[in-house]
Order: C-alpha cells, then structure tokens, then sequence
C-alpha cells in the first residue's frame, strides 16, 4: 500500500534490498568504478572554451587590440620628437614599426602585462569557490592534480594569447602608421627590419617566462583564498612592491633576487652588439619563482578543506 505516496510494502521494500544486495558495479585496477577516466573529465577544450565565453576574457583581449591604436592617437594628437632618430624609447616610438613594438611593451611592462597574467591565473580556484560550484566539480569526480592543472593550463594558453596579441597588433598599426625600418635604440645602433622582428620575437618570448612567477604566485593566492579580487590584487602588489624595491639602490645586490629585476632585460636585444647576461639571469629567476610557487600551490589544494 501506499501512504502519502511512500511504498510501504514490506515485502516489496525486501525484494528491492535484495536486488541491490546483488546489484554489482564493476572496479577497476585503481578501485575506481569501471568505465571512469579521469582523463575524460573537464576536457581543456571545454574549459578554454568556458573562459572565452567569459565577459572579463573578452574585455581584457578586446583592450590588448585597442592599446596600440590608443597610442598611436596619442602621438597623433600630442607633439611628437621633431628628431625621430634621437632619444629615449618614447621619442623613438615614431620611427618606425619595430620601435613602436618596443614602445607598446615598455609602457605596459610594468603593470598592464602583469595584471593580466595575474587576473587570468589567479581567477583559476577562487572564482569557482566563490561561486560555490568547486566541490562539484571535485564530486563529478575530478581528481584534484588534474582540476589544478587544467585550469593553470587554459589560464597560461589565455595569458600567452593576450601577451603575444600585443605585440602582434602593435606591429600591424606600426606599418600602417609609421612604415616598416630599421629599429633605432637609445644608444643609436640601428637593426635592419628583418632582423628587428626576430629581436622582437625573443623579447615576447622573454616577456611571456619573466612573467611566469606572477602567474605561479597568483594560482598559489587562487588556491589560499575564496576571493579572486584578493587572489589577483595579491599578485599584482607584490610585483608593484618588488619594482618599488628595486629602485632601492641602498639594498645593492639584494636587488638582483627581486623577481622584477630583470623584466627589461629584453631591452638588450635592441643592439647590434647583443648581451645575454640579464635575459640569462632574467629567464632563471622567473623560472625558480614560478617553480616554487606553483608547487606549494599544488601541495596546498591537494590537501584543501573544500566547503564551497
């Protein structure tokens, strides 16, 4: 019989027991249930195609393609070196279309490209934590090495995109503007144009490891904390402070372990005559950093009390 809709039967309720009681789910080697891959689950195609539906991926690669032209409608509009060939990185940004590459890196070196790396890596576990869908994800299931791992990995091919779209568009709008030419540096050397581009190819490679200790600082931040504001703001104040630190020139060389150090080592590849002691130096640091970071933000999640 029924009562408010409940079977109640008895003997209907022992045979249900019973086959259950014989009801077997196959296990696999690992004592998982026979069928699971863990390999099958948050696929990085789902997850990067997840990201690039996301309004802040959007903005952040629609305003990488708008800055150069804003750049150029700022030297259109303002008063420009009347001597194209002479001065700093900013007076030489008119000279041609490598330099103005040169320029478009340099003014966002210190905060635009590490916000973005940061807001990409350190947006990975908070933002789900903060929208309370982390322990599903976990209960789908999906082992935890490999939920830490995809996302840092759709967050990297996402930075790498915005990181190399810069220069790329900044090189566009120079031809368009300023012409192709030599590539002219402070000190006065000049680099054909052909081999200015692969200078420049080498300084986005450089630009996209230097910045890899703020992409590990900011997935370990996203694995410590439930608010992605506070995971991204964290990794964006330390590179502030590190770049305060090493205009200390009392601290000597204590500086040179800061991990902004060498962020222009790249610089030095706009010579005839190149050195590669501080893009050395540079790439090392970066590496070591991020290696650091990137594994206490592992060894952290896989032990994390998940409750959202």
């Amino acid at each position: 019989m029924t009562e408010n809709g409940v079977h109640t039967d008895p003997a209907a309720l022992d045979d249900l027991t019973d086959a259950a009681s014989h009801t077997h789910s196959g296990v696999g080697a690992d004592g998982a249930v026979a069928g699971y891959r863990a390999r099958r689950t948050l696929r990085l195609g789902v997850e990067l195609r997840r990201q690039l539906r996301r309004r802040r991926t959007q903005l952040v690669l629609g305003f990488v393609v708008l800055l150069p032209f804003i750049l150029v409608v700022a030297f259109e509009i303002g008063q420009s070196s009347p001597n194209r060939r002479s001065g700093g990185f900013v007076d030489l940004a008119t000279a041609s279309a490598p330099n103005f590459v040169v320029l478009a890196l340099f003014v966002s070196g210190t905060f635009l490209l590490p916000t973005i790396v940061a807001l990409f890596f350190g947006d990975t576990i908070a933002s789900e934590a903060s929208w309370s869908s982390l322990k599903y994800l976990l209960a789908i299931p999906v082992p935890r090495h490999r939920l830490l791992r995809q996302k840092a990995v759709a967050s990297g091919l996402l930075a790498v995109a915005a990181l190399v779209l810069l220069p790329l568009v900044s090189l566009v709008a120079g031809l368009i503007f300023y012409g192709a030419g030599d590539a002219v540096s402070p000190t006065g050397d000049a680099i054909p144009f052909g081999r200015s581009l692969v200078a420049l190819a080498l300084s986005t490679v450089f630009v996209v490891v230097q910045l890899a200790w703020v992409a590990g600082l900011a997935l370990l931040l996203s694995v410590l904390t439930d608010a992605p504001l506070g995971a991204v703001g964290g990794a964006v104040l330390a590179a502030i402070l590190s770049q305060i630190l090493d205009q200390i020139t009392a601290l000597g060389t204590l500086r040179n372990y800061l991990p902004t150090h060498y962020a222009y080592g790249w610089m030095d590849l706009i010579a005839t005559d190149i050195d590669w002691t501080n893009m050395a130096a540079g790439l090392l640091s970066a590496v070591i950093y991020a290696t650091v970071f990137t594994l206490l933000a592992a060894r952290r999640f896989a032990t994390k009390d998940i409750t959202s």
